[in-house]
Parts: C-alpha cells; structure tokens; sequence
C-alpha cells in the first residue's frame, strides 16, 4: 500500500485539529475494570465443559474409537512421547477448532490495509486448500505502529539500491567478516538517536534479549522482573544462572520490597552480598496495553544501587513526542536508564533488535555476546531500511514525514481510545498506549469476535488462554499512522455492531453513550 504524503494527511485531518500535536499527560493513570460476574461465570462454566468433553475425546481417542485429528508422533517401540501430553490438551481440543481465525496468511504489505488469502479445511486445519481468493481488510493486527511497512517509496528505493551494492547477506558472525560499514552507520545513528554513547544492533529481536541478558549477569546476581516480561526476557534471565525473583505487574511497592528483603537477606546460603541486582521492565507490555512507571523505576534503582534494563520493542517510535519511547514519553533522563534494549521490527517495519547505554557497556557486549559470536550479522537491505527510518525520525522538523508520522500515530490512539471507551468496552492500557486491548473474556467470544470482525473487512487479534488469565481473553488493535480517520470510524462502526451482537458492551466505569467528536 502507497503511502499518504504528508500534504494528504494533513488535508484528511485538517478539520479534527490533526495538525496540532495530541498533548502528553504522563500523569494519567492506567484503569483496569474488574471483570463482571456474569463474564466471569460463563468463561468458567466454558472452560470446565471444554475440559470435560477435551477428556472424554481423549478416552475415545486412546480407545482408538475416535480418530486424532491433530498432529500425533509415531513413536518408536519404548520411547516416550514428546508432546503428545497433557502439555497439549488445549492445542488438541480448543486450539484446532478456532485456529483458523488466528492464522491466517497474508498476501500483502502489511500496512494500513491487508489482504487475507482465503483457504479451507477439512480436517481441523491440520492441513488447508487454498481457494485463490483474497479478503481485502483494514489492518488492526500489525505492529506497524509508524506505518513504514510499504513496498513503494523512498525507502523502499533505498533498500533495493542497497542490496545492489551490500547483496542480501553479510555471510558472517560479527566477530568475524560480518561487521560492514553500514552496521556501523546503523550504531552510530541509533546512539545519536537515543541520546546514548554507543549502541549495538543484533540480527533477531527475541535473541537480543535471551543472548544478552546473560553477558550482564550470572551466578551470585538477583533479577527482579516484572511478571508480564516477554518470554525473550524470562529466557534470557533464566539462561543467565542469576536467582530470579517475580514481582506484580507495575507495582512499585512490591519491588521496593522485595528489593529490601533480598539486599537484607543476600544470596542463598552463604549470605553474601549480591554481585548485581538488575530489574528488568518492559516500555509498552504488548499484551496489556500498559507503561512502565520510569520515573518511579529510575528512583527506585538509584535508591538501592540497582541496575535497570529498559526493553523497548514496543515503545521505541511509538511513543513520546519525539518517538523515542518511554524514556521520551516520561521526560527522564536517558542516562538513568543502565541498559535500553529495543527491537526494529515494530517501528522500524524490519527485522532485529539492539542495545544502547554506555560505551563501557556495548564493549563488554560486542566481546562476549554470543549473538556476536555466533550469528550472522544483521542484512545489509534490513541494515538499510533501518537507517532510512532513523534518518526520518531524526529530523525533528514538524512539517517533515517523520514527526508526521509520529503525530499521527499519537492522535490515531487517542481517538481510537476514547471512542471504544466511550462505547462502553473494557479497554485495558495506558490512554496513550497504541495497543489497546478490550475484553472479550469468553473463549467462545473470542473465536465470534475475530470471524465477524473479518466478515465486514476487519483483521484483528484475539488473544485467550494460555496467553492472558483465564477470565481475561481479549482482542488487541494495534494502531499505526497508516491508519486514516475514515479507517478508523469503519472498524469503530463494526466493533460497536459485533459488540452488541456478543454482548461485549458491558463497562461500568464507561455506560455505552454517544459520542461527539468535541470531546477529543
């Protein structure tokens, strides 16, 4: 999908006020509604028969008088099965069923708009045909949160020429043949962007944090982690040998305490005074829609000699004046952050991730990582479309494509945000969090939400068990500054019909009203 020049956008937002910048209020707090009863109930009384009638086809299945219709491991003679288990119970009897809503291939730039290809199964979407035909939808499922995900442009121009002069791969770990001089353009602008001394760039997001987490601490150091961290940090930490500690999701009181208690208590056994204690937080947790509370975070880690490790995989360009996340967002000081990790394949619309701070640090980082050791070093055309963007974002010149986008952004969530509100969804996150989650609860709900959203032209995530609680299945837009005010009022106008249809419309806080666009 082309992308809208900036004399496009601004026509199309001219008479919502588009042109101004949405304001920054950082004292706004987070609300999260408790789940009403009757929601609660039904999902319970959902899961339970979904169990019930998961074990009685598991009996007929073992009684070979049903066939499995999953996928099964022929094992040889006396070896133990490897996943066909109770691990599995859910994939085999609930997953298999609503699978074909969540996975769905695409046959398009995943920009503003998507084009879904069409398929059928006939055996529980262990296998699909494919039907030839494409679904065009509005895109709510992409975290192309800048709208930099296009095949045409500038950009796109930068990164084909790239490849004319740097070919496809570097060939070689970093360590080795694989640092070029554009990886080198590619650091020094990151830092330049971040405000940092030094950064480094990894060719895969997920490894830039279950490879790097373990050069920073080890045996005899403490990890404080928040209890929503991406699977990336809760591998790296446990690949780290450091004891791990959990505390509640966003909840200052009970890090300082457990900071208190294991500074008292010090290491298992001998006693001895930790070697490290590094909390671990993400910016925007992508799954609730929320933010790290930064300034309460840097106080905290200043007040018991802690280190902070900032991952910004969802927050960097996506947030603060200036897109430089979090950090921006909450007007601290980047110096008080030890480690600031992010990832390129959100904002950036390419592929793997970095780390900035101290030059101290990315020395360390660049002799023992094994993702510098080991793996290939990032692709000179991902390299280049990295750079073009960061050039953009850059430049802070408010009539110049990149704080355009930026604005833009900022003024889709807010709007976005305030309308689904207003609807009388329970909407999760922070008001200005481009990931907005509204409650689904039902395993049920969530299957009908994401096939009648998709009927009328909408693509969306829906998320259930094992990946929320229980009781807090959702779907989650994820918005971009690809998305227009007549894109948006379409997929508005939808979640409000299918709302009603699922009796989702259900706040307390927030009784379903109409809404004026005065009130933005």
């Amino acid at each position: 999908m082309a992308k809208n020049s900036p004399k496009q956008k601004n026509k199309s937002y001219s008479n919502i006020g588009f042109n101004t910048p949405v304001p920054e209020h950082p004292s706004l707090n987070e609300v999260y509604e408790d789940t009403p009863f009757s929601e609660a109930f039904w999902t319970y009384l959902n899961y339970v028969i979904l169990n019930i009638f998961g074990w009685f086809r598991d009996l007929l299945r073992n009684a070979r008088i049903e066939n499995r219709k999953g996928s099964a491991e022929n094992n040889p003679p006396g070896f133990v099965p490897l996943y066909q288990s109770y691990e599995s119970f859910y994939t085999r009897n609930v997953y298999q069923r609503i699978a074909d809503c969540f996975n769905r291939p695409i046959g398009s730039v995943p920009g503003g708009t998507l084009d879904l290809l069409e398929r059928v199964t006939d055996d529980y979407n262990w296998s699909f045909n494919f039907t030839g035909d494409k679904v065009k939808t509005i895109n709510l499922g992409s975290y192309n949160y800048l709208g930099f995900a296009n095949n045409s442009g500038q950009i796109a121009e930068n990164v084909i020429n790239s490849i004319k002069t740097g070919g496809v791969s570097a060939a070689s770990a970093a360590q080795e043949c694989g640092t070029l001089t554009q990886h080198r353009k590619l650091e020094s602008l990151l830092a330049e962007f971040l405000g940092t001394e030094d950064a480094i760039a990894f060719g895969m997001g997920f490894a830039t944090n279950a490879l790097n987490i373990p050069t920073l601490v080890g045996k005899g150091c403490l990890i404080l982690s928040d209890e929503l961290n991406h699977t990336s940090l809760v591998l790296g930490s446990r690949l780290s040998g450091a004891v791990i500690k959990v505390y509640k999701h966003n909840d200052m009181i009970h890090l300082e305490k457990l900071l208190r208690d294991y500074i008292v208590s010090g290491q298992p056994r001998t006693h001895r005074p930790w070697r490290k204690i590094l909390i671990i937080v993400e910016g925007v947790y992508s799954m609730e829609g929320s933010l790290c509370k930064l300034p309460e975070l840097i106080e905290l880690k200043k007040k018991y000699k802690a280190f902070l490790y900032l991952d910004e995989a969802h927050s960097i360009g996506a947030m603060g004046s200036r897109g430089r996340g979090v950090v921006d967002y909450w007007k601290c000081d980047v110096n008080d952050v030890d480690i600031l990790m992010g990832t390129f394949t959100k904002s950036f619309a390419a592929a793997g991730g970095y780390i900035a701070g101290k030059k101290e640090l990315i020395d360390h980082i660049r002799i023992t990582s094994h993702a510098q050791t080991y793996a290939v070093s990032m692709s000179p055309p991902v390299v280049e479309q990295v750079i073009s963007v960061l050039n953009l974002l850059i430049d802070e010149n408010e009539e110049h494509e990149g704080r355009q986008k930026i604005n833009q952004l900022a003024w889709n969530t807010h709007y976005f945000r305030q309308r689904l509100t207003k609807m009388g969804f329970i909407v999760y996150g922070h008001p200005h969090s481009p990931v907005v989650p509204a409650l689904l609860y039902s395993p049920s709900k969530i299957a009908a939400f994401n096939r009648e959203m998709l009927k009328r032209g909408v693509a969306v995530v829906t998320v259930g068990f094992p990946a929320t609680p229980l009781v807090l299945g959702r779907v989650r837009f994820c918005l971009s500054a690809s998305h227009t005010k007549e894109m948006l009022d379409e997929v508005l106008k939808h979640a409000e019909e299918v709302g009603d249809l699922l009796n989702m419309r259900k706040s307390k806080l927030n009784p379903k009203r109409p809404f004026h666009e005065t009130e933005l």
